[in-house]
């Protein structure tokens, strides 16, 4: 029988205790559909993989669309859901770390709809998000891994909470603070940094537009004579500008360079040695080679694939037991994008805020 694996959502005395009392209301479990449906893992990794065999851009797409899930609220499904017209709230997936960026969640619904026709009411969205994260990184050439599974579906998204996600202008001490709000150590923010060895980004994320406090790498960097940031190839900047011309901001939203430029859609380790020669797109990613221990874990993972993809795999499990609602936590919602008709009359999207965040995350 495979063990099951609990996570406690808070470490006071109380809260240990209830659990205890109620271990099945706060546990993952690898095979947790064995029994309740047992093709649900295969019925998800067929639907990423015709959908890869369309458009490979997809892998990255569902990798970071399961990042940005639980880096809010938790892993919970939260990004799937769509705003609700007409009033003033608005989604987490409108947001602007996740709009225009986030894509393809029709493959998600697809799984969904699949999924309720073989076992109707029984598998999460959040799980749906983390078997396909699985099944993106293998598809590409990354290691699979068993996800415990068993995370319910939340009933709220609200575009003010999106400030929790790590722009792309974050130096490496603010990178480090915010994996750790998270639980997520140092080495595990470097290793699931390597996700952008794959996917694209947007010119907006390290070229600026007008009147947002991006950090500007290419054009008016501060400090520099050029206006290029120095801990970028000045052959890489020439391409960059090439790509994102600064007068023409109309390209911006339409125009997507790799994030990885040595193998753009293999996960393997060229993410890393592209930092050590100054190819890293975002202020984020050079942040990386700031830090000594950072510059450290760079380094030994350009040296060796293996060892980093064993412990991205590692990291992306953990990652994936972020803050998650389990037993009769949330719901199993039928719809990713619409909650479930409320019984209780709660509501689907809090109220919208200024989201805080001045900057674009990559795609």
């Amino acid at each position: 029988m495979t063990p099951r694996r609990c996570f406690l959502r808070s470490a006071t005395l109380l809260s240990l205790l209830a659990a205890l009392l109620s271990a099945t209301a706060a546990c993952l479990e690898v095979g947790f559909y064995d029994t309740r449906c047992p093709s649900a893992e295969t019925i998800v990794q067929q639907t990423i993989a015709t959908a890869f065999r369309n458009d490979s851009g997809v892998a990255a797409a569902l990798l970071r669309m399961h990042f940005h899930d639980c880096f809010v609220r938790g892993c919970d499904g939260s990004v799937l859901i769509n705003s609700v017209p007409p009033n003033s709230s608005t989604a987490e997936k409108d947001a602007i770390p996740n709009n225009p960026s986030l894509h393809f969640f029709d493959v998600v619904d697809r799984a969904k709809a699949a999924l309720e026709a073989q076992c109707p009411g029984v598998v999460s969205c959040a799980d749906i998000l983390a078997f396909a994260a699985r099944d993106s990184v293998v598809l590409t050439g990354g290691l699979g891994y068993q996800v415990p599974a068993g995370r319910r579906d939340g009933r709220v998204s609200n575009e003010s909470e999106t400030n929790q996600l790590p722009p792309p202008f974050f130096n490496s001490t603010q990178l480090a603070e915010n994996f750790a709000s998270k639980n997520l150590t140092l080495e595990d923010m470097v290793v699931l940094s390597g996700a952008h060895t794959i996917g694209v980004s947007h010119c907006s994320s390290f070229a600026g537009i007008p009147n947002k406090d991006f950090g500007d790498r290419l054009y008016t960097f501060n400090g520099s004579a050029d206006g290029v940031d120095p801990s970028l190839s000045k052959a890489y900047a020439l391409l960059l500008k090439s790509v994102c011309p600064s007068n023409s901001s109309r390209f911006f939203p339409t125009t997507t360079p790799f994030m990885d430029i040595i193998t753009p859609t293999k996960f393997d380790n060229k993410y890393y040695v592209g930092l050590q020669n100054n190819l890293g797109l975002f202020i984020s990613d050079a942040a990386l080679m700031t830090n000594a221990t950072m510059k450290s874990l760079v380094d030994s993972f350009a040296r060796s694939e293996s060892t980093w993809k064993r412990k991205f795999a590692k990291s992306m499990i953990k990652m994936g037991q972020i803050e998650v609602l389990t037993g009769t936590q949330g719901e199993i919602r039928r719809n990713c994008r619409v909650v479930n008709p409320a019984t209780t009359g709660s509501q689907v999207v809090t109220e919208s805020g200024s989201s805080g965040f001045h900057g674009a995350a990559a795609s």
